[in-house]
């Protein structure tokens, strides 16, 4: 299965960043084989629809699961469309976030679990 973890770095030992749309990378992990594909995320610097723009890019990488801290309304319903999961609540590295995911030990979210524009600090319902 091809999962995306949100990441600070470009490698299977990044801390996992908490922030979806916002984050700096985009680890592409295969939870068969660990073969990973690092991507940076060029929406985090947008002035605006950074979590629309993430989830483009993730739906087009062929992911079929979004691993990260927390997501965003535009985020979580650019996913759904696409029929990505996501789970919530991963923290640590990504190899560590992973792992949780394959024992099923990660939430899976159905809806936001963060406020409009709290990526950029400034979040609010």
């Amino acid at each position: 299965m091809k999962v995306v973890v949100t990441a600070s770095g470009a490698d299977l030992d990044a801390p996992v960043d908490p922030r979806f749309g916002r984050c700096s990378f985009f680890v592409i992990v295969d939870t068969d084989t660990m073969a990973f594909e690092a991507v940076k995320n060029q929406a985090a610097m947008a002035a605006g629809g950074a979590g629309v723009q993430a989830a483009q890019l993730v739906a087009n990488k062929g992911a079929q699961a979004v691993i990260t801290g927390n997501i965003g309304p535009n985020a979580m319903a650019g996913l759904q469309a696409a029929g990505v999961k996501v789970y919530v609540g991963a923290e640590g590295t990504v190899r560590k976030s992973v792992e949780l995911f394959k024992e099923g030990r990660l939430q899976e979210a159905t809806s936001a679990t963060a406020f409009p524009h709290s990526g950029m600090g400034r979040g609010r319902w």
